[in-house]
């Protein structure tokens, strides 16, 4: 089940208009797909996170005043270095019947055993490009890593999703590794 938002068109507003958006709750945002000619849009910031509070890559329902109503993805969010706020969302419109390319976070489960030998966990990558219908998107996928001991790492390769998922992202990228201490040490001063 989605979840429906309002998104205004803000083509005709002047590019100064964006600061009083922000100081009213808005977000500046921008709507765009396949087929579809880019629109500049706000939305109502508190609207939007209580949509994605329990899923980010939720599909959402955008109601854009005499376009009618479009699934949507947040596909892309710039925030202020400083203060964390958003300050704009770029909103992808999706056919429900093609596959779309998206990122899918990953979130790392379990205390891997090389900490308990002295070992430094590094984590590289937090989400990998996927390619998938959008029925089959999720919040985020769970990977264990309590069986990584020191000198281990996982790679790209070594995840498998959900049938229907393709992993976009190359096989070769390392998503995390457990370090030796004492070579973690050395690699700084040599």
């Amino acid at each position: 089940m989605s979840t429906t938002i309002q998104l205004t068109d803000r083509s005709n507003l002047p590019s100064s208009h964006v600061k009083q958006l922000r100081k009213q709750g808005s977000i500046p945002a921008v709507v765009y797909g396949v087929g579809v000619a880019s629109l500049p849009v706000e939305v109502n910031g508190n609207q939007l996170f209580a949509a994605l509070k329990k899923n980010p890559r939720a599909i959402l329902q955008a109601t854009i005043a005499d376009r009618g109503q479009h699934p949507v993805l947040v596909q892309e969010v710039q925030k202020d270095m400083l203060t964390g706020k958003w300050t704009h969302v770029d909103f992808q419109q999706i056919n429900m019947n093609e596959r779309i390319d998206t990122k899918a976070t990953i979130h790392f489960s379990g205390d891997p055993a090389g900490l308990v030998q002295g070992g430094i966990l590094q984590i590289e990558v937090h989400e990998v490009e996927i390619r998938c219908m959008p029925d089959k998107l999720f919040a985020a996928f769970e990977v264990d890593i309590s069986k990584l001991g020191i000198g281990d790492q996982l790679l790209v390769s070594d995840l498998s999703f959900h049938d229907g998922v393709e992993i976009l992202t190359d096989a070769s990228v390392m998503l995390v590794k457990v370090l030796n201490p004492q070579a973690a040490e050395a690699a700084p001063t040599a």
